[in-house]
């Protein structure tokens, strides 16, 4: 069995306040308002989706608040691994550990993809399978040299992601029609409600990455709390304001569907932004440039909280001990990152953006129920713990969180039924491995 390994050798330097964790936890999400949500749409309408976002938005918001509580309580790399471990105990504590992994593994080849996609607008010469290699190597490598660059990295490049979707609804709000947002608003009933949830998470995905920065964050107490409620603040004004914005300058079709061909489209915002001024105005191609920063600032930024993830499963003794081993040069989780690296970049050659979307959803999804009901343990099991900061309207605000994950569960794998069995097969594959060669009561 894998001891944990300990020593100050092997901790993590701390560089972040609270203005680099809320330029992380907006760069995790930023993507989502560039590419995919739209996909929601065609699901269920500009009704059906709105509704499926109005729940999101409240689910993130209560679990956000839960999860902050326990990251200040419990600054750790793992994040819910961390939590769920000391609440549920050790196979349990795997589960949501494993969960959080498939999730920040697996979203970055889809946004590498995506970059990729962008790249062949400007370039088209360019093998976009190339290019997502590319961004993986040069992005991991950022991360492996030193958390303070690749964080004022991602800090920059965060800031020019929002500017670039305030210039986009600065342009489209003003050609606004309500009238749009009726068109086949409700075309799928409320089953549509249902199907649009993954594409409504997508506007949120892996802002709980904050929290496993915590070990880095200085005084994590209270800027692990500043940095999420801010993030969190801005990402729901940003999705609000992308929403009405790309979908009332034309309709939800024109921003889903490009042309005849019945293929949806990753890239919204540069097609309502087409509508207004055309496709040769030098803001579509700013816009369109722009774009790149927010698929780049949620690559890097879920990059450098996958590295986390992986190092603490490491650090504990539930993988490899090389996995969970600090750089000694540059104080930061290396080998955690290349191992990342790698199995990022074999999900990328299978092309299958989507489906790796969407399994990516399906580990958000596990975590948030698991790290949820490990929150209602630690509270009966440690009720003199530490906590810097409490959730507000308690129980209420982890109950509504843990509900509507559940029922996001079920929607999803009632839509996604394949896809479902084979994140459950990693799931109940990974924790055999786990009972068989590691656990020890």
């Amino acid at each position: 069995m894998n001891q944990p390994i300990t020593g100050k050798e092997n901790e993590l330097k701390k560089t972040l306040g609270p203005f680099m964790l809320w330029g992380l936890g907006v760069g995790y999400v930023i993507s989502g308002n560039y590419f995919g949500w739209n996909l929601g749409l065609a699901e269920g309408g500009t009704w059906g989706a709105a509704i499926a976002i109005f729940f999101i938005i409240l689910m993130y918001i209560t679990f956000t608040f839960s999860y902050t509580e326990m990251a200040c309580a419990i600054p750790r790399a793992g994040g819910a691994f961390s939590y769920a471990e000391r609440g549920l105990g050790k196979q349990l504590g795997f589960l949501a550990g494993m969960s959080q992994n498939i999730e920040f593994i697996f979203a970055p080849p889809a946004i590498a993809s995506a970059i990729g996609a962008y790249f062949s607008i400007f370039f088209p010469e360019w093998n976009v399978l190339w290019v997502g290699i590319g961004a993986y190597l040069i992005f991991t490598l950022l991360n492996v040299v030193g958390l303070q660059i690749a964080a004022t990295f991602e800090l920059f490049i965060t800031i020019v992601a929002v500017l670039g979707l305030l210039f986009f609804a600065g342009v489209t709000l003003p050609e606004f029609d309500a009238s749009n947002l009726s068109t086949k608003g409700f075309h799928q009933g409320y089953m549509g409600i249902v199907a649009a949830i993954p594409f409504a998470i997508w506007f949120f995905l892996a802002i709980e990455g904050v929290a496993n920065v915590a070990e880095e964050t200085i005084n994590p107490q209270k800027n692990i709390l500043r940095g999420f409620g801010s993030a969190l603040l801005t990402l729901v004004i940003l999705c609000l304001l992308t929403f009405v914005s790309a979908v009332g300058v034309g309709g939800w079709e024109a921003i889903v569907y490009p042309d005849e061909t019945g293929i949806a489209s990753d890239s919204p915002l540069p097609l309502a932004m087409e509508m207004v001024v055309g496709s040769d105005h030098s803001y579509y191609h700013l816009l369109t440039f722009i774009a790149l920063f927010g698929l780049v600032a949620s690559f890097n930024g879920i990059i450098l909280a996958a590295g986390r993830t992986t190092f603490e499963f490491g650090r504990v003794g539930y993988a490899p001990k090389v996995i969970g081993k600090v750089n000694k040069k540059f104080k930061t989780p290396g080998n955690a990152l290349l191992f990342n690296m790698v199995i990022g970049i074999i999900a990328l050659l299978t092309g299958k953006t989507g489906e790796i979307i969407t399994i990516a959803v399906f580990g958000a999804l596990g975590l948030y129920i698991l790290s949820m009901i490990a929150f209602f343990y630690l509270r009966k099991k440690e009720p003199d713990l530490e906590r810097p900061f409490r959730v507000p309207m308690y129980p209420l605000f982890p109950m509504v969180a843990l509900v509507i994950a559940s029922i996001s569960m079920l929607a999803m794998i009632l839509y996604n039924f394949m896809l479902a069995l084979l994140f459950f097969a990693m799931l109940i594959g990974s924790f055999v491995f786990f009972r068989i060669f590691i656990y020890k009561p």
